[in-house]
């Protein structure tokens, strides 16, 4: 694996327009076929938002290596990266094997530095069955009104603070993180909310399953780029397939013992609802193994700070994009996201690099 060059660092954009267009450009360079899902509203200045997907290889390749970028928005700066590195610096494929590059799954998200879509939907809480119950959240509905305050002050925040920590002395740090990470259905303006139905972004997914077979093919591996939560710039691959399964097994083949697994507790992220990941497993079945390479940055309080600003800040009638407090909100849940120093975004490119290398040699050990 080569070692990366100041120059690799180019790969990193400042912005979603940026972004799309360098990962466009890459692709474009690469050989690989480019199809794009346009979204139906824009970016905060005007720019036109898209899903764009881009093939390498056989069409009817047998084993596909996905990846996939800013499941939550602002993390696609990583993502994105990753992409845009990988196509410039790939050379030939293994037999029977293809990639697929899926830029920007929740670009709304990216584009309007949030880590929800345009619904205000957590994708990666979305994957669930609507026509049943929804799941319930109890330590979150005791916690609703102090996580997202009716306002930013210093004396409600301070009260509020107070309260959350309270409860974390009361029920333990891991019930804390489940409380407010692990995913709720009843406070759309909240954190990590699921939604009520399909978002765009899901049913997009969804479509990409369809249209190039991928339940069809005999192994798919997956690597979704994300940030936020662990040691800082270490890229962790967690995997939510069941305990004991086919997906476990091959994912620790390919990838060691660096793979985590939340249902055993041995993962920084807590157990939670409606992963992108269960929506995968469901669509397609055995031959998918599904990894989230979570890059970790700051603390996990910094974390629930920069989001708590930026729901309050959505939940408000109007969002002047250039007002100065707009501004310093985008800022933090930007910095949290994607510390834009050389030293993590190195740290970024080699982690991907060494797992890209993994699943692809994964895909082609017969």
């Amino acid at each position: 694996m080569a070692s990366v060059t100041t120059s690799d660092l180019s790969a990193f954009a400042v912005d979603y327009r940026q972004a799309r267009a360098a990962f466009l450009t890459a692709a474009k360079q690469a050989g690989a076929h480019i199809t794009t899902h346009d979204h139906p509203l824009t970016g905060p200045e005007g720019e036109a938002l898209a899903t764009d997907l881009a093939w390498l290889g056989d069409s009817d390749a047998e084993m596909v290596l996905v990846l996939l970028s800013a499941t939550h928005g602002v993390e696609g700066f990583c993502g994105s990266a990753a992409q845009i590195d990988f196509l410039s610096h790939h050379h030939l494929l293994p037999d029977n094997v293809a990639v697929l590059l899926v830029h920007a799954i929740n670009p709304h998200g990216f584009a309007w530095l949030r880590r929800v879509t345009e619904e205000g939907v957590d994708l990666n809480r979305n994957y669930i069955d609507f026509s049943h119950l929804l799941p319930v959240n109890e330590g979150y509905d005791e916690l609703a009104d102090a996580i997202v305050p009716a306002s930013l002050g210093t004396a409600t925040i301070q009260q509020c603070d107070l309260r959350l920590s309270t409860w974390r002395e009361a029920h333990g740090k891991q019930a804390y993180e489940r409380a407010l990470s692990g995913g709720q259905y009843d406070y759309p303006h909240g954190l990590f909310y699921g939604g009520t139905k399909p978002c765009w972004s899901r049913i997009t997914s969804e479509r990409i399953i369809a249209d190039f077979r991928l339940s069809r093919r005999k192994r798919v591996a997956l690597l979704d780029f994300h940030t936020g939560i662990g040691p800082f710039g270490y890229g962790e691959p967690i995997c939510d397939h069941p305990p004991a399964s086919t997906g476990v097994r091959l994912a620790r083949n390919w990838y060691g013992d660096s793979v985590t697994e939340p249902a055993l507790g041995t993962s920084v992220s807590v157990a939670k609802h409606g992963l992108s990941d269960y929506g995968w497993m469901h669509l397609i079945g055995e031959p998918l193994v599904f990894i989230a390479l979570e890059f970790g940055t700051f603390p996990f309080e910094q974390m629930m700070q920069a989001l708590r600003a930026d729901h309050w800040l959505h939940a408000q009638p109007d969002v002047e994009w250039h007002a100065p407090r707009t501004r310093d909100i985008k800022q933090a849940i930007r910095n949290h996201f994607y510390p834009a120093t050389q030293k993590w975004q190195r740290m970024v490119l080699a982690r991907s690099r060494e797992c890209i290398e993994q699943a692809l040699a994964g895909l082609a050990c017969k």
